[in-house]
């Protein structure tokens, strides 16, 4: 446990919490949860199965539907993560549940959760792993799953700020390694690069496609007057916010040059692919998007 969470005030002030493996209930000594355990009824998430390969089984739950599963899943959640602050509102959103599938049931390995109507276009509210299953490719697995769903939707995605220190580590390599590997797809020796054709290739913002070139040190400010560079982004004006301020002579800039050593990018490229632990396959894949159901209200104004 590394951070405060709000559990009633007889289950948090004891020195051991109990947690059942797969409702993620409370209880306040071991004999409780054995007796639990024997007749949990969930042994399996709540929701639909959409995803399931030979060794991964990932579920949309709707906290609408299972409000108690959801609020202790992110009473769970506030135990690992300091900026979490929803715990009890669960109806708005989608829950989507990482299992490892056993005989004795589906070992939950971590989860993210959506907005199922978001206005500001995240594609993730809320991602977390499970300690002892962190380092060992299950949090990138959930962040590629959030593009996956993204491209299928047709949107562009972006994760809710801020950021645990983890988690924007963790997006950092993911979009490091997707935005270089759109390059190396997009034959940099012959053509212009436009920044929304990277974006749309991986579904990653415009802004974080920005920010990753940045970071990497490929993205520099024109020069005045010069016309022998590289290769030429054209920014139709995204909001830079991640720049430091003394950066502003930069932001203020519409067009960069783009510096890149396509041996090195591809090199990193193959790098990376030789050490991914874990690839999920959209063939594996079975989702339908999600309908908001219509209100009595509406119907009414309908008819």
């Amino acid at each position: 446990m590394w951070f405060a969470s709000p559990y009633p005030a007889e289950y948090s002030e004891r020195p051991i919490l109990y947690l059942c493996d797969y409702c993620f209930k409370y209880l306040n000594s071991e004999y409780a949860l054995m007796r639990h355990q024997k007749k949990c009824p969930i042994k399996v998430p709540p929701g639909n199965e959409i995803y399931r390969d030979q060794n991964i089984s990932i579920f949309e739950v709707d906290g609408r539907k299972n409000k108690i599963y959801c609020q202790n899943l992110c009473l769970l959640s506030k135990l690992f993560l300091d900026h979490k602050t929803l715990y009890y509102d669960v109806e708005p959103f989608l829950f989507y549940i990482m299992t490892l599938p056993k005989k004795e049931g589906y070992k939950f390995v971590g989860y993210f959760s959506k907005e199922k109507q978001c206005e500001s276009g995240y594609n993730l509210s809320c991602l977390l792993t499970l300690p002892i299953y962190q380092r060992k490719g299950y949090g990138n697995a959930l962040i590629a799953f959030s593009y996956m769903l993204s491209k299928i939707e047709g949107k562009l995605g972006s994760p809710e700020k801020p950021l645990s220190d983890f988690g924007l580590r963790s997006y950092r390599k993911y979009w490091r390694y997707n935005v270089f590997k759109a390059l190396t797809e997009l034959q940099l020796m012959d053509d212009e690069l436009i920044i929304e054709e990277i974006s749309r290739k991986t579904s990653i913002t415009e802004n974080d496609v920005l920010c990753t070139l940045y970071n990497s040190g490929l993205l520099r400010k024109i020069k005045p007057n010069r016309s022998n560079f590289h290769h030429k982004l054209v920014a139709s004006g995204p909001d830079l916010s991640f720049f430091n301020e003394n950066d502003n002579d930069f932001l203020l800039n519409k067009k960069y040059e783009l510096f890149i050593d396509p041996e090195k990018v591809l090199a990193y490229v193959q790098d990376v692919e030789s050490k991914i632990k874990i690839k999920l396959d959209p063939k594996y894949l079975r989702w339908n998007l999600y309908n908001m159901p219509v209100s009595q209200d509406t119907k009414k104004k309908s008819i």
